[in-house]
């Protein structure tokens, strides 16, 4: 597999991500999209405040909900939205950029967990920056993964992102349990980030979501 030839990362702006998803939204809702998005609002500044500490030779490993990581890792617009109208916004993998997701609950962790173990095996200086939701963040797979490699000294840090959806549950509510593992926990391998957004937990709010 040839590696994109990308010395930096792009300097996108708050306003460049909004307007990639805001055009995703009409399309899907005018229906040239048939298939699952998850689309983001109202994190951009956090996220682009991520990606300071992401560099090219660094992977990215996503959920179902990952456009604006690959476009904040370089990939180009017009390459994610031809994915995304093939009906991949879920799985979009862009292995040459290093950027790669799951639309498996939880997939992605131990995925992550394997590429920082091989790189670490391998002597080299990338490093593996692994999202995830705030419900997959309270399952076992989750804290096994965070446990593994904190013990054994992976080069990979944990991403959790509260939006409050859940696939329509309430995370809090669910485990009875006010704060989250991780919402003030301050682990060296854990950022936790909180936001609010505008859109559902799938669809852009006007087609009918099945």
């Amino acid at each position: 597999m040839r590696r994109a030839t990308i010395s930096q990362l792009p300097a996108l702006t708050a306003e460049d991500l909004i307007n990639f998803e805001t055009e995703i939204a009409d399309l899907f809702n005018a229906a040239k999209i048939r298939a699952p998005v998850h689309l983001y609002s109202g994190n951009e500044e956090q996220m682009i405040e991520i990606f300071r500490d992401v560099r090219p030779e660094d992977w990215v490993c996503c959920s179902w909900r990952s456009h604006y990581q690959c476009l904040l890792k370089g990939v180009p617009p017009e390459q994610v939205k031809a994915e995304i109208l093939a009906g991949r916004s879920i799985s979009l993998c862009f292995p040459e950029y290093r950027v790669v997701s799951s639309a498996i609950v939880g997939g992605i962790v131990s995925l992550a967990v394997g590429l920082a173990l091989g790189i670490k095996r391998r002597g080299e200086s990338a490093r593996v920056h692994c999202f995830m939701g705030e419900m997959t963040a309270e399952t076992g797979l989750a804290d096994e993964s965070i446990k593994y490699s904190t013990n054994h000294k992976l080069p990979i840090r944990f991403i959790v992102e509260d939006n409050g959806k859940s696939v329509c549950t309430d995370t809090r509510e669910v485990w009875n349990q006010p704060v989250l593992t991780y919402e003030d926990n301050h682990h060296p391998l854990v950022v936790y980030y909180k936001y609010e957004t505008k859109y559902p937990h799938a669809g852009a709010g006007v087609r009918v979501q099945f």
